[in-house]
């Protein structure tokens, strides 16, 4: 079997997969920050420069800053610096504000027209310094915004530059606004990536559980419903050519086996119950037959020889003998289905047509469906061909549904109806009755041998009329309703033509 079919190979490039998208994602992002921190840096570098090239040119010049970056053609102060620098402080040897980007922090003018600046110690909400004492000395300690004194809100930030002029050392102080790329949810963003791509490999990785562990549940219920005797249950993943696939084949054949162990332990049983049966009615036969002949012949020589002269007494007479001779009769019927149950029947088989036989089924029940008020009628469709079968064998067959059908309508009446059709090369008999139907729960056993739901029926019946249908490779098949009626299909496969042609 090759590695990557299997379930472990392929669960192992899957993981692989995921492996390597997640860190070429990771990779992606932080690659991406790396570019946007250097972006950030670099404007960060040029809003610096130009703050500090603004601030020498208002010591070297007698414009105002703010004069300066309104010039045309001026190549400091740009939309590029403007996104970062905040304001431009020009701090004199003093430590007075000379000069500034903004009107906040511009020196004013007196009452007496004197100019009055800033003190920048004065001046409390300035962002914190960047710059340490090992840059500035001991001048850090001018600075109102210097590390250790700088508050903790994110204003921006401040870097102070020395330089040295005729009139004592000069600061040029460039106040950056604050960089937004540090709050939190820009902060947080790569591990919002980082929990996205977490939660995706979680959400495959469950995926790929569900997927991979389905089948193994559905092998355990299988396995559950086999154990319950389910044995014609079979699996779907069988077309797969991993491990899961081979033990799926391999279960359906186990359960195929199964089945065919229990059909033939069916079988077994049937054939030990025919011989038991065989056996039963040979004795039968012998040991209860003949007393049977001897009371039927009794009776009769009885009804003749002894009845009594009186009206009244001799009509009550002949109704116990005749009853007493229908018992006779019944039991003789028992221990002929015995016989004909358990022994195998010889079939003299050959092109009939299946009209007359029914005929003669209908003339032995039309007596007593006439006393029950049962309407009885006989359809045949035209087209009814020859069927290959044995007529006296067939006979007791609608002999049985017949009696079976009037005796389901003996207390309510009713309807009896056989129609015949042609059904291709099938030869169709449909007996109908408005009787009381068979429960639901009945009919998968109606065929049974032993099995009966009257109170004196042997059961061999129905069981008798399926083997005679299945040695003329005929199905059967019943459909009842309970307090609707019944309805039993015979299916018998016509005769073939040159069966036909060699009778004639």
């Amino acid at each position: 079997m090759n590695f990557l079919s299997t379930f472990r190979g392929r669960l192992l490039l899957i993981l692989a997969l995921l492996l390597i998208t997640t860190l070429s994602v990771q990779y992606y992002l932080n690659l991406q920050r790396q570019n946007e921190n250097a972006r950030l840096l670099e404007q960060q570098e040029q809003a610096f420069l130009a703050g500090i090239a603004l601030g020498f040119n208002s010591l070297t010049s007698d414009d105002r800053l703010r004069d300066f970056v309104k010039q045309e053609g001026q190549p400091f102060y740009d939309k590029r610096t403007t996104e970062r620098i905040q304001d431009i402080l020009i701090i004199n040897s003093n430590w007075q504000v000379n000069d500034s980007l903004t009107d906040k922090y511009l020196p004013t003018q007196g009452e007496d027209d004197e100019i009055v600046m800033l003190n920048l110690m004065d001046i409390k909400d300035l962002p914190p310094l960047m710059e340490g004492r090992d840059r500035l000395g001991d001048d850090i300690v001018k600075f109102p915004n210097r590390a250790e004194t700088a508050p903790h809100e994110d204003k921006g930030e401040a870097h102070a530059i020395p330089i040295e002029t005729s009139d004592g050392r000069w600061y040029v102080m460039v106040i950056l606004k604050p960089d937004n790329t540090r709050s939190f949810f820009r902060a947080a963003q790569p591990l919002a990536y980082t929990l996205a791509i977490l939660l995706i490999s979680i959400g495959v990785t469950i995926a790929l559980v569900w997927r991979f562990t389905r089948p193994i549940a559905e092998l355990s219920k299988a396995a559950r419903r086999v154990g319950r005797g389910e044995y014609d249950f079979r699996l779907a993943f069988s077309d797969r050519n991993d491990e899961i696939g081979h033990l799926t084949s391999q279960f359906n054949v186990m359960t195929k086996e199964l089945e065919k162990n229990r059909d033939l332990q069916k079988q077994l049983q049937e054939a030990e119950k025919s011989a038991v049966v065989g056996r039963l009615a040979s004795a039968i036969a012998h040991e209860i037959r003949n007393p049977l002949n001897y009371i039927n012949l009794s009776l009769d020589h009885l009804r003749n020889k002894f009845a009594p002269e009186e009206e009244e007494k001799k009509e009550n007479f002949r109704k116990l003998t005749e009853q007493l001779k229908i018992e006779v009769d019944r039991i003789n019927r028992q221990v002929s289905d015995f016989l004909r149950y358990s022994r195998p029947v010889k079939l003299d088989l050959k092109p009939m047509n299946i009209r007359p036989v029914i005929e003669d089924s209908l003339r032995i029940v039309e007596p007593q469906a006439k006393e029950l008020a049962i309407k009885v009628s006989f359809v045949e469709r035209d087209g009814i061909s020859k069927i290959t079968g044995d007529s006296e064998v067939l006979r007791s067959v609608f002999n049985n549904l017949l009696i079976n059908s009037v005796q389901a309508m003996e207390s309510t009446g009713g309807k009896l109806s056989v129609i015949t059709y042609q059904d291709g090369d099938t030869v169709i008999v449909e007996v109908k009755d408005t009787g009381v139907g068979i429960p639901e729960e009945n009919l998968e056993k109606i065929f049974q041998p032993y099995f009966s739901t009257k109170e004196t029926g042997t059961g061999l019946g129905l069981a008798i009329v399926r083997k005679i249908i299945d040695d003329h490779s005929g199905q059967i098949s019943i459909d009842s309703r309970l307090g609707e009626g019944t309805t039993i299909t015979v299916r018998v496969p016509s005769a073939k033509k040159d069966d036909i042609e060699l009778q004639k």
